[in-house]
């Protein structure tokens, strides 16, 4: 594989993820509004239908955010970026942003399979992009001025490829049990233990 171009430090290239992270999140909360002008029933009423849109939110705040320190973490050994690491980047970018769609999908159609599967389908397709850069980064030296670094080993790749099998699986599970697919989801929560135990053995 021929050496690539370098293209300049990382730093607008962090610093626009940042900001898309940030606006992301934001956008989240948009949507989060209780009308003016309820009686006292009305306003029960209307908080109660807020727990779907609450839900929602807390789960792609967590995503949103796990994202955007791996996205850190994956630049911070970088010194120079090239075509190949900035088009990746911006890849998961795009995906990130878009986010918030899949998300009031969840709070509005929680109950259709598609909602699951759409989600499923954007967070797989975000930590796709993630482990992509990844190994850009491992299989390219010259970027980290030849320094060492974890990420792109094994263990590094350990939880975003258990995190994007999750979340693929959604996509066909949704067909065959409709929503109920999205409790799939909280399998993450042993996995995240298990790699996180497995990558300290493996130190």
């Amino acid at each position: 594989m021929g050496k690539s171009i370098p293209a300049g430090g990382p730093e607008r290239v962090v610093a626009l993820a940042d900001g898309v992270f940030a606006i992301a999140i934001t956008l989240l909360v948009l949507d989060l509004s209780v009308p003016r002008g309820l009686d006292s029933a009305q306003y029960q009423d209307a908080l109660y239908e807020l727990i779907p849109d609450l839900g929602a939110y807390a789960l792609s705040v967590a995503v949103l955010g796990g994202f955007w320190r791996d996205h850190r973490r994956i630049f911070g050994p970088v010194r120079q970026v090239d075509s190949g690491l900035v088009s990746l980047s911006l890849l998961g970018l795009g995906i990130a942003a878009l986010l918030p769609f899949p998300t009031r999908l969840l709070a509005d159609y929680g109950g259709e399979p598609a909602s699951a599967a759409i989600y499923g389908a954007a967070v797989a397709a975000l930590g796709a992009t993630h482990l992509a850069m990844s190994v850009l980064v491992a299989r390219r030296p010259w970027l980290r001025d030849g320094a060492a670094t974890d990420v792109g080993s094994g263990r590094d790749l350990l939880d975003p490829v258990v995190t994007v099998v999750v979340f693929v699986v959604t996509v066909p599970l949704a067909a065959l049990v409709g929503p109920q697919a999205m409790l799939w989801w909280l399998i993450l929560i042993p996995a995240r233990v298990w790699t996180a135990r497995a990558g300290r053995r493996v130190r």
